[in-house]
This record gives C-alpha cells, sequence and structure tokens, in this order.
C-alpha cells in the first residue's frame, strides 16, 4: 500500500521536513523485501525496513540528512548486513533516502490521489545535478499484478551493481491494489475475521441482516434480498460465516450460480460442505462451480474454535491464496512473453 504520501504530507503541513527510506535493492538473507519503506522525521517515524541495526542505521542517517538542510536532497547507501552491521543474517541492502519537504508536495499529492482512488502509478526518478527530478504516471493496475520491481533505467535495481548516478533513472510501479473481499456474517467469528484483515492487503465489504448491528463500525446492515444480490457479484474472494443456515446456503448458491473463479470460502464442517454439495449439484450447479467452495475455511493444521483462532487461520489462508495467484500471473506474464 502507499500509505507513506499521506503520512508525509501531514508532516510537511505541520512544518516537519522528512526523509523517505526505500529498499531499493536486496541480495540473500534480509529482514525485508525491495521496495519496502519507511518515513522518518526528526520526532518520529512510520513504517519499519525490519532489521534492527539496519534500520537504527538508516534512521540515524534520515536525521542526519534531514540536519544537514535542503542540500541533502537524497543519497544512495549500501549495507552488507554481516561485514558492516554485524547481522548473522549476512544479506546485503541498498537503501534510497529522499529528503521530502514542501516542493514535494506536488508529486506526492499525485499518488496520494491516485492511490486513494484505486488506480495505479508510475513513480520515474532522474538523477540530475541539482537533486532527484521526479514524475508521476497513472497506469492500469489489477489486484493479481505481481508485486513491483524497482529499475534503473529499465532494468531490474540489483544491490551489487554500480550505484545509480547522474543521468540514471530509478523506476517504481505502484503496489497491486487491493483485492475486495465479501464479507458475510458480523457476529463473533465474523468479528474477529474482520480484525485480522483490517491492515492485511485486503479491501473488506462486510455484511450482515441483522439490525441490531447496524451500529457496529464497518458493517452494512442489509435485508436478505440485497445480500444475495450482493452475493452475486464478481468478487475476487467471499466469505460467507452468518449467523444462519439457510441464508449461509442462499449465498453459497447465488454466488457460485453466477459463475466467476474467485475464492469462496464457507465457515462449518465437512458435514456441512457435504450438505450443502448435495443440494447444489441437486439444484443443477456444475461440478465445475461445486469446485470453488471452500469449507472448513482457514488452514487445516489450526483446530480451535476459538474465534481468534480462526481469524488467524483464515487470514493466513487467504495471503497464500493471494501469493499464489499472483505468482501465476508472474508465469502468466513470461509465457507471453511481457
Amino acid at each position: 500500500m502507499s500509505d507513506w504520501p499521506g503520512e508525509a504530507l501531514a508532516r510537511i503541513a505541520d512544518g516537519q521536513p522528512a526523509v523517505l527510506v526505500t529498499l531499493l535493492a536486496v541480495e540473500g538473507s534480509v529482514p525485508r523485501e525491495a521496495g519496502t519503506r519507511m518515513l522518518v522525521w526528526s520526532g518520529g517515524q512510520w513504517g519499519t525496513i525490519g532489521g534492527g541495526a539496519l534500520e537504527y542505521q538508516a534512521s540515524h542517517q534520515a536525521r542526519r540528512m534531514l540536519e544537514r538542510g535542503a542540500e541533502a536532497n537524497f543519497a544512495i547507501q549500501d549495507y552488507p548486513l554481516g561485514p558492516l552491521l554485524a547481522q548473522c543474517c549476512g544479506g546485503r541492502a541498498r537503501l534510497l533516502l529522499e529528503r521530502l519537504d514542501g516542493e514535494d508536495v506536488g508529486w506526492m499529492s499525485d499518488i496520494d490521489r491516485l492511490a486513494r482512488a484505486g488506480r495505479g502509478f508510475e513513480l520515474r526518478r532522474q538523477i540530475e545535478a541539482e537533486g532527484l527530478a521526479r514524475s508521476v504516471t497513472p497506469r492500469i493496475a489489477a489486484w493479481d499484478d505481481p508485486d513491483p520491481q524497482l529499475t534503473i533505467n529499465g532494468r531490474p535495481a540489483q544491490a551489487r551493481a554500480p550505484r545509480p548516478g547522474q543521468g540514471d533513472e530509478i523506476g517504481e510501479r505502484s503496489p497491486p491494489p487491493r483485492p475486495d473481499l465479501a464479507l458475510f456474517g458480523a457476529g463473533h467469528v465474523g468479528q474477529a475475521v474482520a480484525r485480522a484483515l483490517q491492515p492485511l492487503a485486503f479491501r473488506v465489504a462486510w455484511y450482515d441482516s441483522r439490525p441490531e448491528l447496524a451500529g457496529r463500525p464497518g458493517v452494512l446492515v442489509r435485508e436478505r434480498g440485497a445480500l444475495i444480490k450482493a452475493a452475486a457479484q464478481a468478487w475476487p474472494f467471499m466469505l460467507v460465516l452468518t449467523h444462519d443456515h439457510a441464508l449461509d446456503y442462499a449465498l453459497t448458491a447465488e454466488a457460485l450460480a453466477a459463475g466467476g473463479n474467485g475464492h469462496l470460502g464457507l465457515i462449518g464442517s465437512r458435514t456441512k460442505r457435504a450438505r450443502f454439495i448435495s443440494r447444489l449439484r441437486a439444484n443443477g450447479l456444475s461440478e465445475a462451480a461445486l469446485q470453488r467452495l471452500v469449507c472448513p475455511i482457514g488452514l487445516p493444521q489450526l483446530t480451535s474454535k476459538a474465534p481468534e483462532v480462526i481469524a488467524v487461520s483464515v487470514a493466513a489462508d487467504l495471503l497464500l491464496r493471494l501469493q499464489a495467484r499472483r505468482q501465476a500471473h508472474v508465469q502468466e506474464l513470461a509465457l507471453a512473453g511481457l
């Protein structure tokens, strides 16, 4: 997610310049992936690049840049984690540090606006004698796009390649937008699942039919017909865990009948699945459609029925499915020569 522009704009509005620290390239065992970033200002920090000593040194360097004022526009710093920082993981990280102040409001506002609208973008940084010249271009992005890779002059950035210099361009695509996830049910398990998903890479639409839940933050209370209509949409991910087995069935049947290839998870036992499958087959659903139904939900290794454990299990399973879909998309692009 590109939440950092909003945070940086808020700091600048308060008169606090900040430094954006980005993992430009990594090699070997490192705490976080390339593209991970954090924002550092004199009195605080947003985000983390991980790694203890690496983050400490990067934060220290960022604050030294702030002390030097506008003359310190950007820096590219290499950190061999073992020799330099005595970290046993032994990897290598190349960091890009960028000082942000009032002159950067324009391009950061462009990114913030595009990100809030769920649209993709490309950010290009041209290294010039005076510093970095940045440009932002909107782009079409899909939720199953591969994770972005930073580039130097159009080629993947490398941790051991010569450092970029004047005339080089650092390119970056926005992260894929969060996939939509329909969550039906706001009982104890639904609430736990919603809490677990809140910080993760999903955009949740949370539904329930019970009027007494109308005041619960985030819950869209709708009558039964409206819920069934919502289930017919082409959701990339859907979870059905209402208080009513009859409603569970209606939502499941509608989602499967509508077609599509999104993930459909239904809370319940293998017995519940067998009964639903039998009814769905009798009602004319194809075997291909029935293959979409996943019940029980979550990771089978976690057998606890505590709502919080179910929520962690479901969230982990969804992340694995999202990762697999994006990896499959990478293979599809490779086969297409893109």
